[in-house]
């Protein structure tokens, strides 16, 4: 499969992070007419994804995150960061805007931020599918890398939060 230096490639059986998705595996390289295609399956939903080759990398398609990574990112669920008396709309955007960079870090931030709002006001509904997701993305990549189970995992990240 021909990638230039730039684009990420991925092997069959790797797993791999599709962004606001989760973690996923590769489990074949299909071609159609001119075109290569991962297929992707998302563990968490249990859906295929079928990803051009050519556009992995700017659909946001990566590896999965380091250890050091993953516990960089656990690390600032313990920041007291929580975004303030902004309007709900523009704290939404930044957190999409988060959400969009794709990195376990900026996931952790947004799990963060909005488990910090929580705190003092109840969500509105986006913010709140926002959060549940951003919280669902880091369980699931986190567990992988370490290799410890969602459940505890979980755990680990509201200890982390309450701190």
């Amino acid at each position: 499969m021909p990638t230039s230096g730039r684009e990420p490639s991925f092997n069959i059986g790797e797993k791999v992070v599709y962004p606001q998705q989760g973690v996923g595996v590769v489990v074949s390289l299909e071609s159609r007419g001119t075109r290569e295609y991962y297929r992707i399956k998302i563990e968490s939903s249990e859906m295929d994804v079928l990803l051009p080759v050519q556009s992995a990398a700017t659909a946001g398609l990566r590896h999965l995150t380091s250890q050091a990574d993953v516990r960089k990112a656990l690390a600032t669920l313990s920041e007291k960061k929580e975004s303030g008396g902004s309007a709900w709309k523009a704290r939404l955007q930044a957190n999409q805007e988060l959400m969009r960079e794709g990195t376990l870090l900026s996931v952790a931030q947004v799990v963060n931020a909005l488990y910090r709002r929580s705190k003092v006001k109840e969500l509105p509904v986006q913010e709140r599918k926002l959060y549940d997701n951003a919280l669902s993305l880091l369980i699931d990549e986190a567990s992988y890398v370490l290799g410890i189970g969602k459940e505890e995992m979980k755990k680990r990240i509201f200890m982390k939060l309450e701190k």
